[in-house]
């Protein structure tokens, strides 16, 4: 992780995830080119808020952890580059639809 991701902490029940890198090539040496390859639909969570309030002004922790693997949605999330060749995205907690095991 990058000093800069360090430094960013998102609010309330967002989470910043890097999404792993797309496949560009197959087993057998072909590359694939950007508009055919799927979408990367997989992400490492980077950082977290301190989660939502509830009705009794309560915080509601959130249900994943820096370092869990999780299942995004096809759209949504906002892009944010932190620096150079690196693309992060913000989501909030209750979009995100999975926790996958490591």
């Amino acid at each position: 992780m990058s000093v800069a991701a360090r430094k960013l902490i998102p609010l309330f029940d967002r989470v910043l995830i890097k999404k792993f890198e797309a496949i560009t090539k197959t087993k057998g040496g072909i590359v694939i080119p950007e508009k055919a390859a799927a979408k990367v639909l997989k992400g490492t969570v980077v950082a977290v808020g301190p989660g939502s309030r509830n009705q009794n002004g309560e915080i509601v922790p959130l249900a994943v952890k820096v370092g869990d693997n999780v299942l995004l949605p096809e759209y949504g999330g906002t892009k944010v580059e932190l620096e150079e060749n690196s693309e992060y995205h913000l989501y909030r907690e209750s979009d995100i639809l999975a926790k996958l095991d490591a």
